[in-house]
């Protein structure tokens, strides 16, 4: 890490007050994003890939980031560098990489996947028990709930003193105009975080990218990367019906070879609908054949622009590359910010009640 991030000189009067948090397996941001609505000030951030922490400087230059591998930093350094003891951090947050847990790796839960990157969730353990924080949130998918490394995760958790509880949930319930069903784990130092209560409102396809000028016409390159499909593909996706159409709703003449072998993923070439929610966005989601990713209106795939929306990053965010493949990667494995935001308000609402013996007091955050 190169020297200290300059700040503003207002940056020390907005922060005060506010409880702080650690953002580990940080990818492109969107858990900052997420904590940071909810009132937090995020202190420093750790991943391993190069363009997801580029993407996470662009748009967070008063984080301290690590690009390095979680396994070879000491927490005892990370404490160093951002100036606070063992036991001072309000909320240590992060989400391990979860390919290894995913169902389709595992068959719906009936075998278990030796993926080296399932053991990261006790790489978030140590920096638990390192830092002791007064909150942690974790994030995964559903299938982490199985696996046996988070049975003892937990079992260890209690015996630090955590009182935890963790749910699978839906990201739509909470503000994020997409079907998302994750794992959130909440855990206080000697006190219970209740969850978020949901959204009163969904949010929709339309709400989220239906103002957008059009693509590769805008100005903004993450929404003007270009398509390259074949005639035969082009073809197909303008005949698919707007508006929640699919593949399976053409004549059999229209099909393509591959799909008249395979009866199964119904959403490939299908597209979104304006006036409910997305699919999953995943990493494939550039390329119709990955999924439910047509537009609703237009003969294209959605943008990396749109996507972002659907994933409910901010329309100013920032992504450093054109390559459309990386950009969908990241995003794709991104946490929405909405569904952070609402759980971390949870979490900070019982810190300022004085959960876990928290320093920010009333009296300190209505100044």
């Amino acid at each position: 890490m190169k020297g200290k991030t300059k700040r503003d000189p207002g940056h020390a009067t907005r922060n005060a007050g506010k409880p702080t948090a650690v953002d580990l397996f940080c990818g492109c941001g969107g858990l900052a994003v997420g904590l940071k609505k909810a009132g937090f000030r995020v202190l420093a951030a750790v991943d391993v890939d190069p363009l997801s922490v580029k993407t996470y400087k662009a748009n967070h230059k008063d984080v301290e980031v690590w690009e390095m591998d979680i396994r070879k930093l000491q927490p005892a350094e990370l404490l160093i560098k951002i100036g606070i003891k063992k036991g001072e951090l309000s909320l240590l947050a992060g989400c391990p990489p979860c390919q290894g847990f995913s169902t389709m790796r595992t068959l719906n839960g009936a075998v278990s996947v030796e993926d080296p990157r399932n053991e990261l969730l006790l790489e978030f353990q140590r920096f638990v028990e390192a830092l002791r924080p007064r909150a942690v949130m974790l994030e995964n998918v559903p299938g982490l709930a199985e696996d046996e490394r988070f049975t003892y995760f937990c079992r260890k958790m209690r015996k630090l003193g955590y009182l935890g509880e963790h749910r699978i949930l839906n990201a739509a319930e909470y503000g994020v105009p997409q079907r998302r069903r994750r794992l959130i784990y909440l855990a206080g130092l000697g006190f219970e975080i209740p969850f978020a209560d949901k959204a009163k409102r969904q949010m929709t396809v339309k709400n989220a990218i239906g103002g957008l000028p059009k693509a590769g016409e805008s100005g903004d390159p993450v929404h003007d990367l270009r398509e390259h499909r074949t005639p035969r593909v082009i073809d197909l996706i303008r005949r698919i019906p707007k508006d929640g159409g699919s593949r399976i709703d053409l004549p059999d003449e229209f099909q393509l070879e591959c799909h008249k072998r395979c009866s199964g993923f119904k959403d490939v070439y299908g597209r979104i609908a304006w006036n409910d929610v997305a699919p999953t966005i995943t990493s494939g989601c550039f390329n119709p054949s990955k999924g439910r990713f047509l537009h609703p209106k237009e003969n294209r795939a959605i943008t990396m622009r749109e996507a972002a929306l659907l994933q409910s990053f901010p329309r100013w965010y920032k992504f450093p590359t054109n390559n459309k493949s990386s950009l969908a990667s990241m995003i794709g494995n991104a946490l929405p910010p909405p569904f952070i935001s609402a759980q971390a308000k949870s979490i900070r609402r019982i810190l300022l009640n004085g959960g876990g013996t928290c320093p920010i007091t009333k009296r300190t955050e209505r100044k």
